[in-house]
């Protein structure tokens, strides 16, 4: 886009009155980002008149793509009846039961107004249900903006510590060095090491945090082996463990849990519960919920928020999450095998050294001969960084919306056409970046 488009223009008026024009760092892009008019399905149309294929669905928070007629629906009738009361509604009630029929492990379920929070809520009513006070997590691994569960995810060589003693390193500058002192980083998929780590802290720990194909670490799957081991380990020194399924909850009905046999005690969730509008929710043990219970003598966590549970997300929640029933889960997950498939096979077309890895219906593109196998082999330095970005504006030029790492998560509203361009797409790409090698 030229200096003069309106997205240049608009994006000129937003960095006088937003802290680098904008409120949140995933929608910026060089020179400007770009502006949404509206969206459809799959597609999103700019301001510039520019529609695009929509692999990003806001950060995987769009299950059903964009303005589902159905949630559209019943959105606006509800608008008509009003957008959040301070008084309880049917509709909280509705999709409390549908969500925790989707999972055994559900007994009962709170909301709250985003993926942050429910991290958040968890790790709080851990540490109120054990009486201790800190929490272990995965190297590497994205939580959201909590000062606990930032802890480490931006790790590099520079700072992150011995293996077998991985550093708390701080996201945002002037973190208390108390909060610090109080997260415990395991690596990823590596059961001695982790259980080693967590027995130096047995009777401090609240829980372990694990996100089951966490991002950030490299989307890779956690190990039946690695899972029940902290399943296991937790259970017997009377911690809890907590799985975060803010992204995850969309890899079977009741979550990327249902890979393994035995379920967390609580679960976050987020995104794409939401049907298109803020959300997050925790759910979990009846017990352990239980702390936030105020008819209890003894609240042991008071929780509450203003726009926790109205009528208008809770809404199109139901109706998203209804739609998203077994087969279409099955479905879905078959189209992402298809375009990790379809990836692979540009990748061994254009002989370059990349891999993909992912689950259900979420891929992520490495420029690395060998998927990784935790943080500290996903991480990319310089010239893989430059590589990914050729790639990135590659597919944005030519009509592909991706998320900032090369991620891809689909929606339902996709079909095989979708995969089938985003190959040839990528192997386009994948050429281009071989001729920046060679250069």
């Amino acid at each position: 886009m030229g200096v003069h488009s309106k997205s240049a223009q608009l994006y000129e008026r937003a960095l006088k009155v937003l802290p680098g024009g904008c409120s949140r760092n995933t929608v910026l892009r060089k020179p400007h980002p770009l502006y949404a008019e509206s969206a459809s399905g799959c597609y999103v149309t700019d301001i510039e008149g520019i529609r695009r294929i929509d692999f990003a669905n806001n950060m995987a928070s769009l299950i059903h793509g964009h303005t589902h007629p159905e949630v559209v629906a019943r959105v606006t009738e509800q608008l008509n009846k009003g957008t959040a009361f301070t008084m309880a509604t049917m509709a909280e009630v509705e999709y409390a039961e549908h969500i925790c029929s989707r999972n055994t492990g559900f007994d009962k379920i709170r909301f709250v107004n985003s993926g942050t929070e429910a991290v958040m809520s968890c790790l709080k009513a851990a540490r109120a249900w054990t009486g201790r006070p800190k929490i272990a997590k995965v190297e590497g691994a994205y939580h959201g903006l909590y000062d606990y569960a930032e802890v480490s995810q931006t790790a590099s060589p520079t700072n992150w510590g011995d293996p077998d003693r991985p550093a708390s390193v701080p996201v945002t500058h002037g973190t208390p060095a108390a909060a610090l002192n109080d997260v415990v980083i395991i690596p990823f998929n590596d059961v001695d090491r982790a259980m080693a780590i967590l027995d130096q802290h047995a009777d401090q720990l609240a829980c372990v945090l694990i996100d089951l194909l966490p991002h950030r670490v490299g989307l890779i799957k956690a190990s039946t082996e690695f899972y029940q081991a902290l399943r296991r380990w937790t259970r017997e020194n009377g911690a809890l463990l907590v799985c975060d399924e803010v992204i995850t909850f969309r890899s079977n009905y009741g979550g990327a849990q249902q890979w393994f046999e035995e379920q967390p005690d609580l679960t976050a969730m987020g995104k794409m519960i939401g049907g298109g509008f803020p959300v997050g929710a925790l759910a979990g043990r009846a017990d352990v919920m239980d702390v936030m219970n105020p008819l209890s003598e003894r609240v042991l966590f008071p929780h509450s928020g203003t726009f926790s549970a109205n009528p208008v997300t809770m809404t199109a929640g139901l109706v998203a999450m209804s739609l998203f029933d077994e087969s279409a889960v099955e479905r879905l997950n078959q189209l992402g095998e298809m375009a990790r498939q379809s990836i692979s096979a540009a990748i061994a077309l254009a002989d370059i050294p990349a891999c993909v890895t992912g689950a259900g219906s979420m891929f992520r593109v490495h420029m690395k001969p060998q998927p990784p196998i935790d943080y500290r082999s996903s991480y990319s330095g310089h010239a893989e960084l430059q590589q990914i970005k050729i790639l990135l504006d590659h597919l944005f030029e030519n009509g592909i919306i991706m998320i900032g790492t090369c991620t891809g998560t689909l929606s339902t509203v996709m079909t095989n056409k979708e995969i089938e361009f985003l190959a040839e797409t990528m192997l386009s790409g994948f050429r281009k970046i071989q001729q920046y090698i060679a250069a």
